[in-house]
């Protein structure tokens, strides 16, 4: 077919019919991965991956909102311990400014005992004694660093590389990269124990890449995901017809305008009426034994990461590609011998439980499970002494830890170390984007080249820099 001078490309393409946008929303709405993980189309239809193959097919990342205190879970300091409540040495904080206290407080070593678990020999704290049954499936991160101070942009910054908004977090790069290996559910899922906080949604935002690619929050109580019920009254057939009617208007609008958010849009209103069938029946837990709700100390019906563990579990088994768990108040500046036990004894066995039953069901070997969180806590004792104890502890950027578990990972392994008093990497320090750069390592994907054009530059999670962390890997 020719086209004259005369031809505009909006009467091209509307002349051209429905038979290019037919093959466009037949693209759009197929497949997007092998269930092998081996050769994997985008629906944007610019990505043929994973680069190599993949260590990982899924991952479940725990994400702890506040920053837990390394020094009382997975740091033991002695040094640190004898020298409680004395002067904080000038030395250990020159050059370095904290979030809330000044640098002449005193140092604060943990109330905790600390025992060697398996044949790894890690040590762990009391507040772990579920967690450090599974001690030989996990692999230690000892001397992670960022380069924010506070919550939100520390949270953005590991979530996407930049302290501000406006970039796809790492669940998107993972989408936009892999898709999804269930066409009923999205290929990223968020699940929340207690408010977002910091950052909020940001965390899970889709940024400068098509929006097909952000979030979906589920939820463990009430309707599973916002608005995805059918009006009262309403029929399933129905609501069909109006997405097919719908579906052809979108088509007609996007043939004339070529914006890449009306497929978006497309596939997100295909998605939710195959989710209407999906989503109730995965986050419905009565199915489940009562042995195994009980492992993970869930209770049907009611919102809790216990749940929430149980859930990411599910949707690993339909499929799901990232599935990212917040829970939140992990932020102790006060009041921490109270507050964290209470938060380690919710998280405790189900995390524990999570591992063991991923494992029991051959899925940790391809499912990489992390935690951690935004940065660390200092060695320093914030809001005064409450006698021989500690009240709280301050931010800390510097030297952190976080741990990995399954998909590739080198079980009983450990990368990094703090000095005696847990303030600086003294050893294999580890940047935020070496992690963020395994990570996608394990998954099949070569950070460097997994990339989007935004504003005449290349973007990539990892910024311009990032190391795999091969010791870590089996």
């Amino acid at each position: 077919m020719s086209i004259n001078s005369k031809t505009t490309r909006r009467g091209f393409v509307q002349g051209s019919g429905f038979s290019l946008g037919g093959i466009a929303l037949a693209t759009l709405l197929g497949s997007e991965a092998h269930a092998d993980g081996t050769q994997v189309s985008s629906p944007t239809g610019g990505l043929s991956l994973p680069h190599h193959r993949p260590r990982a097919k899924h991952v479940i990342y725990l994400h702890m909102i506040g920053a837990p205190s390394q020094l009382d879970l997975f740091e033991e300091k002695p040094e640190l311990v004898k020298r409680h409540n004395e002067p904080c040495p000038p030395e250990l904080t020159k050059g370095r400014d904290f979030a809330f206290i000044g640098k002449t407080s005193t140092l604060a070593g943990s109330p905790w005992k600390f025992k060697t678990h398996g044949e790894s020999g890690h040590r762990m704290s009391e507040l772990w004694p579920h967690l450090s049954t599974v001690a030989d499936e996990l692999a230690f991160v000892h001397s992670l660093h960022t380069e924010e101070i506070n919550h939100a942009p520390a949270q953005m910054f590991l979530h996407s590389g930049f302290g501000r908004g406006g970039r796809p977090s790492f669940g998107s790069w993972v989408s936009y990269g892999l898709g999804s290996e269930n066409q009923d559910l999205p290929g990223y899922v968020v699940l929340l124990s207690g408010p977002a906080g910091g950052a909020g949604t940001s965390l899970w935002s889709s940024g400068f890449l098509p929006s097909v690619y952000q979030g979906i929050q589920f939820r463990s109580e009430g309707d599973p995901v916002l608005f995805l019920s059918n009006p009262e009254g309403r029929s399933r057939d129905a609501r069909r017809q109006e997405l097919d009617a719908l579906a052809e208007l979108n088509e007609q609008q996007f043939l004339a305008t070529g914006d890449p958010e009306i497929q978006t849009r497309i596939s997100q209103y295909e998605m939710a009426f195959r989710m209407q069938a999906s989503v109730p029946d995965l986050m419905s837990i009565d199915d489940e034994s009562a042995e195994t709700i009980a492992s993970y100390g869930a209770t049907p019906g009611k919102a809790s990461f216990a749940n929430n563990c149980l859930l990411a579990r599910r949707l690993v088994e339909r499929g799901v590609r990232l599935i990212e768990l917040y829970d939140s108040d992990w932020d102790h500046h006060s009041g921490i011998e109270d507050r964290l036990p209470k938060k380690c004894a919710q998280t405790d066995q189900p995390i524990a439980a999570l591992i063991a039953d991923l494992k029991e069901r051959g899925l940790l070997e391809d499912t990489l499970v992390i935690w951690g969180s935004e940065f660390g806590r200092t060695p320093l004792n914030q809001g005064g002494t409450k006698g021989d104890g500690i009240n709280g502890r301050d931010h800390h950027k510097d030297a952190f830890t976080c741990w990995l578990a399954g998909g590739g990972i080198k079980p009983g392994g450990s990368i990094g170390k703090t000095d005696d008093f847990g303030m600086d990497v003294i050893e294999d320090p580890v940047h935020v984007h070496d992690l963020n750069a395994t990570v996608l390592h394990l998954l099949g994907v070569d950070h460097e080249r997994l990339t989007y054009r935004y504003q005449g530059r290349e973007f990539r999670l990892t910024d311009v820099h990032g190391n795999v962390l091969n010791k870590l890997i089996s």
